[in-house]
């Protein structure tokens, strides 16, 4: 019998996320012939986000747009993802495993008494069960589940599972739902933003961290030239964080942002184990330190022994040179 995978796709300022896109891959690794993949838009103004959807394998779109669903407000979101759940009755219900996929998917799980996954970082098909697998313990041991029933949601790490290619010429049947604002509802009066990167730091591909070495807040600035020539963003280990030499929205470990990014830079970072359970799983780990011993060696694929504020202006001299 055909079934209907649900994605909640995720905006931010009018874009669409990476992991939106590879929340679609994820689902189209769980379908059959005559299955349906559902991407879900929920915002305001973002009906012109569609055709992205589409490209990525989405064969239908549910577009719920309204002035209340401009910023995230859980309510407000779950009540909209019922709306679509009621209109396509889905079997699995995907997100990404971001800030707001965190919140929303134990929230939609319980308001349908399905079962919850977060995390996923893979997916295989084993005769006609679906096995899903995820990291614990700071990814010391990796679990690999089956739900018992449906519906079923899940939150997918971002890049872990890839995208499929984009396709623009595929089309999607969109449908547009009436947003109905819960009896019980909360309202936003103002938001304060922080000042970050323009890039992601968990979708990034190339991440440049610092740690206690930088000494000061003014050292990440070669981190953050560095950065920005290879369109990379910049992290931070708690011991930064701590110092007060960055934002705690920086911090990357087991209290802070998992990332796998295809290139880590570790700058001054001396490997402690609550840093490696948020970057150990990066696909090469470069490490910068002056001290031979630093235990962030034992996991680098390459290792560079010497002053940080020496070797990263070097090394981003040469890249622009290649760039």
């Amino acid at each position: 019998m055909a079934k209907t995978i649900l994605v909640v796709a995720e905006a931010r300022a009018g874009k669409l996320r990476q992991v939106s896109f590879e929340a679609l891959g994820a689902a189209s690794s769980c379908i059959e012939a005559g299955d349906t993949i559902t991407a879900l838009l929920i915002g305001s103004q973002i009906e012109t986000l569609a055709s992205e959807l589409a490209a990525y394998g989405a064969n239908q779109i549910i577009v719920i747009d309204h002035t209340d669903l401009e910023q995230y407000r859980p309510d407000a979101y779950v009540a909209a993802v019922q709306q679509a759940i009621e209109q396509i009755k889905p079997e699995l219900i995907i997100l990404g495993h971001t800030a707001i996929g965190r919140d929303l998917a134990p929230l939609i799980a319980a308001s349908l008494s399905a079962g919850q996954l977060s995390d996923v970082v893979a997916i295989e098909k084993i005769t006609d069960d679906l096995v899903f697998t995820r990291p614990l313990y700071a990814g010391k041991v990796f679990e690999r589940v089956s739900f018992a029933s449906t519906p079923c949601v899940l939150t997918i790490r971002p890049n872990n599972i890839p995208p499929l290619s984009q396709d623009s010429s595929l089309q999607a049947e969109v449908i547009n739902l009436p947003y109905t604002v819960p009896t019980l509802h909360t309202i936003i009066r103002d938001v304060v933003k922080k000042a970050s990167g323009a890039i992601d730091l968990s979708e990034a591909k190339i991440v440049i961290s610092g740690g206690r070495g930088v000494k000061s807040a003014d050292g990440f600035k070669p981190l953050e030239e560095l950065a920005s020539l290879l369109n990379g963003a910049v992290g931070a280990s708690r011991g930064a964080c701590d110092a007060g030499y960055c934002d705690y929205g920086m911090q990357i470990g087991q209290t802070g942002k998992v990332v796998t990014p295809e290139i880590y830079i570790a700058c001054g970072i001396s490997g402690a184990i609550q840093h490696l359970a948020g970057m150990s799983g990066s696909r090469v780990i470069i490490a910068i330190n002056k001290d031979p011993e630093a235990p962030i060696f034992k996991v680098a694929d390459y290792g560079i022994v010497g002053d940080l504020f020496e070797v990263v202006p070097l090394l981003t001299e040469e890249f622009r040179k290649v760039l």
